[in-house]
């Protein structure tokens, strides 16, 4: 993770530019419909703060984290509130969120460790709580364009979330990227609901 961290402490700038007008509103509205109005979110892995801004403005409390120390001061500056550095190994909270959003974030996990980050997401929600989870669709995993990937599928996401527990699938499907120029990538989105739903 190091090498990707670095990567995004370097690129920040850039990075910001090319994904802060993504049109995220038909993901943000499969996400919300099952958030309560005023409800805490988790937004792990915020990168530029584009959607902690977006839901701050829409009446939710927002708690913002990501591993990039350079991401986090531009973040904290969009946003107005302070963003946490801090890796999602290192989270340790529990029963404290309505909703966690891992926007184009786990992505950058290995394989093996996905089970134990999920575990920690599943801790850190409430009774009835939802996660939002999208990575690159495939089933690479490695290093690409100076970062490390991990690709998913809808079978390798069902596996994994039955090693981790805790977390259920409510809806998955894929979308194209909203980046201009790169229609033809395509990811994988889930809305994951606490297994006491």
């Amino acid at each position: 993770m190091t090498q990707t961290i670095e990567y995004y402490n370097l690129h920040a700038a850039d990075f910001t530019e090319s994904t802060l007008h993504a049109d995220m509103s038909k993901l943000y509205a499969a996400f919300l419909k099952h958030i309560k109005a005023g409800a805490k979110i988790l937004d792990m892995g915020c990168g530029s703060g584009r959607d902690s801004k977006f839901f701050i403005e829409y009446g939710f409390t927002v708690k913002a984290i990501d591993a990039s120390a350079e991401l986090c001061k531009i973040a904290t500056e969009r946003i107005g509130q302070l963003v946490e550095c801090i890796s999602f190994s290192d989270m340790s909270y529990e029963n404290e969120f309505d909703g966690v959003w891992a926007c184009a974030s786990l992505l950058h996990v290995p394989f093996g460790d996905l089970p134990g980050i999920f575990g920690r997401i599943a801790k850190a929600l409430k009774e009835n709580g939802c996660a939002y989870v999208s990575f690159k669709y495939g089933d690479f995993s490695g290093y690409r364009n100076g970062r490390f990937f991990t690709d998913m599928t809808e079978k390798t996401l069902e596996n994994i979330l039955h090693e981790a527990e805790g977390l259920k699938i409510a809806d998955i499907f894929k979308t194209r990227d909203v980046r201009a120029g790169r229609e033809n990538e395509l990811w994988l989105n889930a809305i994951l609901l606490t297994s006491a739903n």
